[in-house]
């Protein structure tokens, strides 16, 4: 059960389109952490722009996050991203 002044976490998958590469992240607002990434100018985001955010998903706490994104990235598989988009795999 999560307290109602308790921030959620999501664990976001960003796509970009003119590298095609997925970026995976957690954090508390998605579109807000979009917009970062697509105006920050360093780091590895900042080479592939523009990012759109192509599947979300709350969770009850930042650990919970934090655990689904190391399953993500430790599938280290674009198939396996494109299932969960896709709503073939849920985590």
């Amino acid at each position: 059960m999560v307290a109602d002044n308790q921030e959620r976490y999501s664990l976001y998958i960003l796509h970009s389109e003119s590298a095609d590469r997925y970026y995976v992240g957690i954090s508390s607002g998605p579109e807000r952490r979009l917009a970062y990434h697509n105006t920050f100018e360093k780091g590895f985001t900042s080479r592939c722009r523009p990012w759109c955010l192509v599947w979300f998903r709350q969770y009850a706490s930042k650990t919970d996050a934090h655990a689904a994104e190391s399953k993500v990235k430790n599938w280290k598989s674009r198939k396996m991203i494109a299932r969960l988009i896709a709503g073939e795999l849920s985590i």
